[in-house]
């Protein structure tokens, strides 16, 4: 299949009129059009922007994650907060609100689009549940969710609903509280609790069922979910390729089999190194704790390839609207992969430049077009946010699939 057509559900064909402040027609004009911000979501972790915008570390490190940070704004557009309870709620009543609150609205003055992770995980719990009945832990849940979507709404309004529900009642590593929860109500019981809720509070919000799990496990809870009527809007899927890359073979084959329930696909969490491969026996991730796992530039190659395979495949299904790589930077990466876009001294690899080539390069729209006689002119460009320039003269659009034909703009 060529680019074109693996690109057209991502393009829209469009015309445009330009009038003057009186209504009259801007006739034989070079008029520029250049993509400011993709429909499609290209994100990472942005857990880095907390201590960024409430300034909570020295100057030196303040500096440092500055600077991380502005690689990062300077390719992605969407980024994810983190929620985990134990940690944004360490003692009951004292949430991280004003803390997070000022991060999502920093990365919202820059433009990107952000989302909370996740309301409610059996892993990171709030560990004062289990102090409680289990009446008494759904009943905790619920407000945390009641308090937190009410409280960033407007500023996030796409949430991680609910996270790994395929292995929550099954869950033995240690005793919390929402295993017990999942346990009695079971997994599409308490799926249920947490959309309604979170649905109530925020209606318009953009709501993720979360799994790790591609097996047919996930898509049958699915499917349960939805024949409950649970209002799942997107379907999230991890990729956590500490154990290798999947490959085109895998890849096609897990998004054939969620394509089936119709929704948007969200890749959520992917990770690619760029150091050994985790060995094959390594059943649970978090197993594999080793003193130091380096990049080195014969994997960094590697990483690059694997990137720009995996992200154009996704890029070319019609279903899929966001890819999320966990961590911008090697830097406190999780179980200590190197699967960041940068090393640890936020140099640049060579997947960092991939991704921003196939995201500014060759997935934008910088086009120069002439007016005729009636001021009109046509183009054809990716899906997102749009600025006009006309001497010197600029005005921001949105090209979508549902503007109407002709878009009239006055300048």
């Amino acid at each position: 299949m060529g680019q074109l057509n693996e690109w057209a559900h991502r393009k829209a064909s469009k015309t445009i009129k330009l009038v003057d402040a009186s209504g009259n027609p801007i006739s034989g004009k070079n008029v520029h059009l250049t993509l400011t911000n993709h429909k499609f979501l290209f994100g990472c972790g942005a857990f880095d922007a907390v201590e960024v915008a409430n300034k909570s570390v020295p100057a030196e490190r303040l500096a440092f994650l500055e600077e991380k940070l502005e690689l990062y704004l300077d390719v992605f557009n969407s980024a994810t907060l983190p929620f985990y309870w134990a940690r944004f709620e360490p003692e009951k009543g004292k949430p991280q609100t004003n803390e997070l609150q000022a991060a999502a609205r920093w990365l919202k003055e820059r433009n990107m689009s952000v989302k909370g992770h996740p309301l409610c995980w059996h892993t990171l719990t709030a560990p004062w549940l289990l102090e409680m009945s289990n009446e008494e832990i759904l009943k905790a849940q619920l407000d945390r969710i009641e308090r937190d979507v009410t409280d960033f709404k407007g500023i996030i309004d796409t949430w991680d609903v609910i996270n790994e529900v395929v292995i929550m009642p099954i869950f033995d590593k240690y005793d919390n509280g929402i295993t017990r929860l999942s346990q009695e109500l079971g997994r599409i019981g308490i799926i249920k609790e947490v959309f309604a809720k979170t649905k109530e509070c925020n209606p318009n919000a953009t709501l993720l069922l979360n799994d790790f799990n591609t097996s047919i496990n996930y898509e049958i809870l699915i499917d349960g979910c939805l024949q409950a009527g649970v209002p799942i809007d997107v379907i999230g899927i991890q990729s956590h390729q500490h154990q290798g890359y999947w490959g085109r073979e895998k890849l096609e084959e897990v998004l054939d089999r969620f394509s089936y329930f119709g929704l948007p696909l969200h890749f959520t969490e992917n990770t690619l190194t760029s150091g050994h491969i985790m060995p094959p026996e390594i059943v649970d991730l978090n197993d594999y704790q080793i003193k130091d796992w380096p990049s080195t530039p014969e994997f960094e190659e590697r990483q690059a390839k694997e990137v720009e395979e995996m992200y154009s495949i996704l890029f070319s299904h019609p279903l899929v609207e966001s890819v999320t790589s966990w961590k911008f930077s090697d830097e406190g990466a999780w179980l200590g992969a190197p699967a960041g876009f940068v090393r640890k001294d936020n140099s640049p690899k060579p997947s960092y430049e991939v991704v921003k080539r196939l995201i500014k390069e060759d997935w934008s729209t910088n086009v120069t077009v002439t007016t005729d006689e009636n001021g009109v002119l046509s183009f054809e460009g990716f899906l997102g946010e749009y600025e006009l320039t006309c001497e010197e003269k600029k005005q921001s659009f949105t090209l979508d699939k549902n503007n109407p034909d002709i878009i009239q703009i006055v300048i």
